[in-house]
């Protein structure tokens, strides 16, 4: 048997994907191997770049489940019952993700989950190889070059297929880019983030409310923060890149000194202010992260390699499904190599094989990866310009009664995303024509008082089938 043929694949990137993916394959009887540019964290500490805190939701979990490891990973998880919003008066309200604490997502750390993961990994028999960054690819003649940027030495390497799980900024796709175009396009937005900490309390507990997503608001910026289980909340501040013509708004042009973010935080968040103690210095040390959304006209090259997860669809954050996508992806590629790629696939048939598991994989999930890189989008202006807002307030309160009434058809937007796992593309589909009602129903009210249920009902049965995972 050629070193074609044999059921073997080799990762790129050996982060939250990565290590997934190689549990799941190597449970399932591949061989897996796995190159890493960073250090094991394990050893030397986690190399982080900077990355806003994570929160897994059902479809990640769906994932762990999968792969045998969701109780370990939960033992450390923080749980976020809803969204905490700070007033510019100081006032706070909570406002619940979903109907009760079945309903929730976890914050969890990353450096912890991708430890758990790797030591997963290497359990179910998967090889990992760190300090080894992807360089070139001759994907004709099966060969990589990988260097070990501790000294600039090359390593080269034979592949049968090669999978990218190396992240937004990946090597992999690079090299795919330059072989066969591919479409690349990165859109980025106009606004960049800081990442500050608050610190434990005296007693090592949390200094604010442990079990939400902090927001404070603001309109064309913002500031969240979401708990660690040691007691710490990540505090991300969004501010837009340049000054907003017509506004007094800050940007990250106006606010660059640690006095003009002091002056910031006590005009706009002044109740976060005195909990960050580091505040003006880790301002001033740390540069904004850019917020882009990667598209691709396509994810694999024939059967020689595919990419998954931010290597294929990076997204932005605000609505904490880039790790759970890709968790999913993980789960949705394994199914279709179980699908295509039999453990007695004929010699000669494999490549053959894989580009038909890598086209199925890719038709399932790219229509799912652009519904929810929009929903990302589009949840950004939500939670720094409308969660405060009258009208979107009744339009939730509207939203949980006709759940109530409905609750096999009239599903709130957020749970579809964050607590069942039907396809992106079809919440992103029924999230239109719920908020094409709730809009109408709302239009020039206060209050529900005197809304006709039986006319909003008619709505609701006609425009909105049922939801099969609806509970």
């Amino acid at each position: 048997m050629s070193n074609h043929d044999k059921r073997e694949l080799t990762l790129i990137g050996a982060g939250l994907a990565g290590s997934l993916l190689a549990i799941l394959l190597s449970r399932r009887g591949w061989r897996i191997t796995v190159y890493e540019r960073r250090g094991d964290p394990r050893v030397k500490g986690y190399e982080s770049g900077r990355s806003i805190n994570l929160a897994l939701a059902e479809r990640g979990r769906h994932a762990l489940r999968v792969a045998g490891v969701e109780e370990a990973v939960m033992r450390q998880a923080v749980m976020m019952r809803g969204r905490m919003i700070h007033g510019l008066d100081g006032s706070l309200q909570l406002q619940r993700y979903g109907r009760d604490d079945s309903e929730a997502i976890w914050s969890v750390h990353r450096a912890d989950l991708n430890v758990a993961l790797l030591e997963a990994a290497q359990r179910a028999g998967a090889t990992i190889h760190f300090h080894r960054r992807l360089h070139t690819v001759d994907f004709d003649a099966g060969t990589a070059r990988l260097i070990d940027d501790r000294d600039d030495q090359p390593e080269d390497i034979r592949f049968s297929t090669l999978v990218g799980s190396d992240g937004a900024g990946s090597a992999l796709r690079a090299e795919m880019v330059r072989k066969a175009g591919f479409g690349e396009r990165t859109d980025f937005l106009d606004h960049s983030y800081k990442e500050l900490t608050i610190p434990p309390g005296a007693d090592g507990g949390f200094r604010i409310e442990a079990n939400a997503l902090h927001i404070w608001p603001r309109g064309r910026y913002m500031c969240i923060a979401l708990p660690n289980d040691e007691g710490t909340f990540t505090v991300t501040v969004f501010l837009p890149n340049h000054p907003v013509p017509g506004t007094d708004d800050p940007s990250f042009a106006s606010v660059r000194s640690g006095r003009e973010v002091h002056a910031l935080f006590a005009r706009d968040f002044a109740d976060a202010l005195p909990l960050i103690p580091d505040l003006e210095r880790d301002w001033e040390r740390h540069p904004p992260g850019l917020l882009g959304t990667l598209y691709l006209d396509r994810w694999h090259l024939d059967g020689r390699a595919v990419l998954l997860g931010d290597a294929a669809h990076a997204m932005v954050p605000f609505h904490g499904q880039g790790m759970n996508c890709a968790f999913e992806d993980c789960v949705a590629l394994a199914e279709a190599l179980d699908r295509h790629v039999p453990p007695s696939v004929p010699p000669g048939l494999a490549r053959r094989a894989l580009e038909r598991a890598f086209a199925a994989f890719e038709a399932e999930r790219k229509p799912n990866a652009a519904a929810i890189q929009s929903m990302a989008l589009e949840n950004y202006v939500e939670m720094r310009d409308r969660v405060d807002d009258p009208d979107f307030l009744l339009q939730r309160e509207l939203e949980r009664a006709l759940q109530e009434r409905h609750p096999q058809r009239f599903v709130p937007h957020y749970a579809m995303v964050t607590f069942m796992r039907i396809p992106y593309a079809v919440a992103l589909q029924r999230s239109e024509v719920q908020r094409e009602i709730l809009v109408e129903a709302t239009r020039g009210r206060h209050d529900l008082a005197g809304i006709d249920w039986e006319a909003l009902a008619a709505t609701v049965h006609a425009r909105l089938p049922m939801l099969a995972q609806a509970r």
